[in-house]
């Protein structure tokens, strides 16, 4: 007598798929079997991990740094990222507070694994990283969704923050620099978010992975440093892989409030244990060695920046494309709604017709838009927008 498989689990028949993950691998497929394809999708920098990172991992694992570390992370690594901390913002943690985490995203995951539980809901706001909605469902809250448009900057504001609010309300979620739209909060911006969530007795998870890749002036804000109430309250992600080309080390970084980083570092000992040993080197030299590192960077903002600008102005000279020009990270998020299709299958025709690979807006809860990543060649770039232009100029 044979009977059929148990269902899977909640968890499992609930997640979405990260739609960036699946338009890069579908244009990777389309590459692979020959065609030329211009990709716009991959969240990632088109640069090499500087040779000093990798010579210093390469240098622990010769000597052997292969064994168990610490769950939260090296002790010289947790201290020089409390160091950094101190220098770049005057925000005196201590190395306790200090968690390293394999990946961003499972730093992020453990900042509402911390502080949300069943029944409880997090405000997200739209456009949003993809994984977030993902992450409080995973943690069995509830995602409440607030849209902010290219008509307020792609920025939450008070007003609509205080909107959303319930009695279930645990935790608000902040990303500036932002993927995928690029935008810069200003400093007095959050000051005026934090009132909120401190009124309501909210936790926030700040993530700043983006926090160095800023332009034209723009200045980042460690939300943790806006007052003291905030300090008490905010759990700040931050990491490696952007700022210095180092996605596939899975280098993510927590610095929260003593009570919170000792239960991210509880939850992180039965989950995965420690990030990669050697791997913690390399991010401490990536630290340490600070000249060199901020070389590496200058070289990197110089081409994004110049990416930037050439890519903003071609799309705002395709007739029916309006796009801001953001001010920090490596994306723009041009607005595509005029053409009378959804963005969805705006992508879909773009990429079969064209070979252009982009994310659609909805993917980030904000339909009507395009996910564009300039971390990518120049020749790419301008041969991706001369089929997009001729592609718009078809519908």
């Amino acid at each position: 007598m044979s009977s059929s498989p148990a269902p899977l689990s909640t968890w499992a028949r609930n997640i979405s798929p990260s739609p960036t993950l699946a338009v890069d691998a579908k244009a990777k497929a389309l590459q692979a079997a020959g065609e030329d394809v211009c990709g716009f999708a991959a969240g990632e920098p088109d640069f090499d991990t500087p040779q000093h990172i990798k010579d210093a991992c390469a240098a622990a694992l010769a000597s052997g740094k292969t064994k168990y570390a610490p769950t939260p992370g090296i002790e010289p690594l947790r201290a020089a990222i409390a160091a950094r901390y101190l220098a770049e913002y005057g925000w005196k943690v201590a190395a306790s507070q200090v968690i390293v985490s394999p990946g961003g995203k499972f730093s992020c995951y453990l900042g509402v694994l911390a502080t949300c539980s069943p029944g409880d809901e997090v405000i997200v706001p739209a456009p949003f990283w993809v994984s977030y909605p993902e992450m409080v469902k995973l943690a069995g809250a509830t995602p409440r969704i607030v849209l902010a448009d290219d008509r307020t900057g792609f920025k939450l504001t008070p007003a609509a923050l205080e909107a959303a609010i319930t009695p279930r309300t645990r935790l608000v979620i902040l990303n500036s620099p932002s993927n995928p739209t690029g935008a810069v909060y200003r400093r007095e911006e959050l000051v005026a978010l934090v009132e909120v969530a401190v009124r309501h007795n909210l936790y926030i998870l700040s993530d700043e992975m983006y926090e160095h890749l800023v332009y034209d002036g723009a200045r980042p804000t460690c939300v943790a440093t806006l007052s003291p109430e905030a300090e008490a309250r905010t759990i700040v992600v931050a990491g490696f892989s952007k700022s210095y080309a180092m996605t596939g080390w899975r280098l993510g970084t927590t610095v929260a409030p003593a009570p919170i980083a000792k239960a991210i570092s509880e939850l992180q000992s039965q989950m995965t244990s420690n990030v990669t040993t050697f791997a913690q080197y390399g991010a401490l030299a990536a630290l340490q060695e600070k000249e060199k590192t901020a070389a590496a960077l200058s070289v990197m903002m110089a081409a994004f920046d110049r990416r930037r600008r050439s890519l903003h102005a071609s799309l705002n000279a395709i007739p029916g494309i309006t796009c801001l020009l953001a001010e920090g990270a490596f994306y723009l998020f041009p607005n595509i709604s005029s053409f009378g299709l959804s963005d969805q299958e705006f992508c879909a025709r773009l990429l079969d017709q064209e070979k252009v690979a982009a994310v659609p807006g909805s993917a980030f809860g904000a339909p009507g838009y395009l996910r564009l990543s300039y971390a990518t060649s120049d020749a790419i770039i301008a041969k991706g927008v001369e089929r997009l232009a001729r592609f718009c100029r078809g519908l």
